[in-house]
Order: C-alpha cells, then structure tokens, then sequence
C-alpha cells in the first residue's frame, strides 16, 4: 500500500511537471510569436512589406524613341543652312507681284526639287484645258490604287464625275482622284503624263518635269520660278480657283456620305484673301504651297518649298505677309523680275 502511494504520488509529479512544461514552452511560443508581430508590424510602420504580401508595382512603360524622319532633298542638298531676314522655315521662297512680275521676296529660288501635290496643279490644268466633259461619270477601279499605304476613302467601285474628282484633287489633295483624271484621259495615263510635260514646255517651265498625275513620286520636280509660271496660269480658269479654295465637299459613298475638307487651312480664315493654293507633301520634298492672295490690294503669288514642320509653310505664309504689309515693299519701284531672278541668297527686294 505504502509502494502504492509513493508511485502514485511520483507520477502526479512527473503529470504535474510535464503539464508545466508545456504550458511554459506555449508561453515561450506566444511570446516569440508577439516578438515576430512586433518586429513585423514596426517594419510595416518603417515602409517595409514582407515580400509575401508585397503587390507587384506595374512596370513603367518605355516609350519608344521615335524614328528620325527621312531628310528631305533639300536638307540633303544643305539648303537649311541658307537664312533669310524673315527666319522661314520653307528653303525656298519665291514672292512675286502676279501683275508686274515683280520680284518681292526671294530664298533659293535657283534648287530644282520635288514638289509633291504641287504637281496636281498642272493635273488640273490639262484636265481643264483638254475640253473633257466635266460631268462625265467615272468608275474608281484598282488601276487607282497608286501606292500601298496611301489612305484614301475613294475605294474601287466608288463613282463621282469627272468635276468632282477635280474638285477633290485640288481642294483635299485625293491621290486617287488625281490618278483617275489621268487615266481615264484620252490615251491613258501615258498621254497624260505626256501632256503634262508638254504644257510645262509651252508655259517656259525649263527646270520641271513630270512622271505621274498624283505627285507620290519624288521625280515630280520644279523650281520656284516655274511653279509662279504654273500659278499663274491656272489661275486664269476659274474652275481651278474655285475648288482649289473650296471649304469642304460632301461625297455619297455607298449608304452614307464622306466629307472632305481643304488641307489648307489659311483658305477658312477670313483675314486671307486666297484666289488659289494648292499644298503638298512627301518625305522628299518637305511641306509646300502655292497661293495666290490679294495683299495691300495687290495680287500676289507665293511659293514656299521644302518647309520644315507641320504648320510651318502656313506659319511662313503668315510671316510674309505680315512683312509685306509693314515694310511698303508692295509700295516700292519695280527692281526685277521673276524671269530675271537668280535666287542664290535669301533677298527680299
């Protein structure tokens, strides 16, 4: 009995010593548990996030350097290192009194360049002077499609007369009009690229030449004494003044209706007396224009080729006509003529 009790007692203890233990190894695994929260929660509060819980920042987007743009002719030839007293941005200028023939204004009239859509003047000009009926009705086919990657809403099947692809070619610039004009021209589009060098040859145009209707191909080249001749005489048909300042032209195409506008938009700003313009661009010739404006009461022609910037040729059309309005040049004695003008400097006359 005695053993009995002592093993019993001894048992208890060793219970009772085990039960201790490990209520003191749970107080030693709460306490460490606090310790890792304490630690955890005072990393928190210095900015620190345990990389489970961590969120992902967004990766910050590398936006891609864009490519340099072709230089133009004209950069190429160095025109660009060629000032002017009005700091244009055109490399060539050419201003020219359209009754007198005198010169105004002039910068590197002398380079021969491509001229872009400058070239559907002279489209318009022998569409024009070729007597074809103007409300003859034309059919866009594939023949139209000039170049891939030239937009245009003028798709194959689209019929418009003749009238109205003039209209567009001059006023929105349409590559596929133009090229229509030249193709349903009697003899195709070789007649017509022949006839537009010809008349070029008769209106004295020496340093121009022409290979298509559109003015996509840089071989489509003058200068700026020879673009005064073309502006000149396109001027003397009403038609081609008209739709070349057109404000915009409505087209039914298919269900709905296309509206074209004027890419020059000096035509809608009522400061500017426009009789003509045309512009153009490709990467070789840079941003051009034509116009014909009346100025201090005066008619005058100007020419900016090879204009570095998006609105830059407008802006120089700006820049000169605020000149010639302040500095009396429209006022001043004849000094010479744009058959006679050399160019090789910027010089205003």
């Amino acid at each position: 009995m005695r053993a009995f009790l002592v093993l019993s007692l001894a048992g208890c203890l060793v219970a009772s010593g085990a039960a201790f233990g490990a209520a003191s190894s749970s107080r030693s695994q709460s306490q460490a548990s606090a310790s890792v929260a304490q630690a955890k929660s005072a990393q928190r509060v210095q900015g620190t996030i345990p990389a489970k819980s961590a969120r992902s920042q967004p990766k910050r987007k590398v936006r891609a350097e864009r490519a340099p743009s072709r230089p133009s002719e004209g950069q190429l030839a160095g025109l660009t290192h060629s000032g002017d007293p009005l700091q244009l941005k055109s490399h060539v200028a050419l201003v020219v009194d359209q009754d007198t023939n005198e010169v105004l204004f002039e910068k590197n009239t002398h380079a021969v360049l491509p001229i872009a859509s400058i070239t559907k003047l002279m489209t318009a000009l022998v569409t024009v002077e070729a007597g074809l009926p103007l409300d003859e009705e034309l059919k866009v086919t594939s023949a139209e499609l000039v170049r891939a990657g030239i937009r245009s809403r003028l798709r194959p099947g689209v019929t418009l007369d003749r009238g109205t692809a003039l209209h567009l070619a001059l006023m929105s610039s349409e590559n596929r009009a133009a090229q229509l004009l030249g193709h349903t021209y009697p003899g195709g589009l070789d007649s017509f690229v022949e006839a537009m060098n010809a008349k070029a040859s008769m209106l004295g145009m020496s340093d121009s030449h022409f290979v298509d209707p559109t003015g996509l191909s840089a071989d489509n080249r003058s200068s700026a004494t020879d673009l005064v001749r073309l502006v000149k005489a396109a001027y003397e048909h009403e038609v081609i003044r008209e739709y070349s300042v057109s404000g915009e032209l409505a087209l039914p195409v298919g269900k709905r209706s296309v509206r074209f506008g004027n890419t020059n938009r000096l035509t809608a700003n009522p400061d500017w007396e426009i009789g003509l313009q045309k512009t153009g661009y490709i990467s070789a010739a840079g941003r051009c224009l034509v116009m014909q404006s009346v100025i201090e009461g005066k008619r005058v022609v100007m020419v900016l080729l090879d204009s570095v910037g998006k609105y830059s040729r407008l802006a120089d059309a700006q820049r000169i006509r605020d000149w010639l309005e302040t500095s009396g040049a429209l006022t001043k004695a004849p000094a010479r003529s744009a058959e006679s003008s050399a160019g090789d400097a910027a010089r205003p006359i």
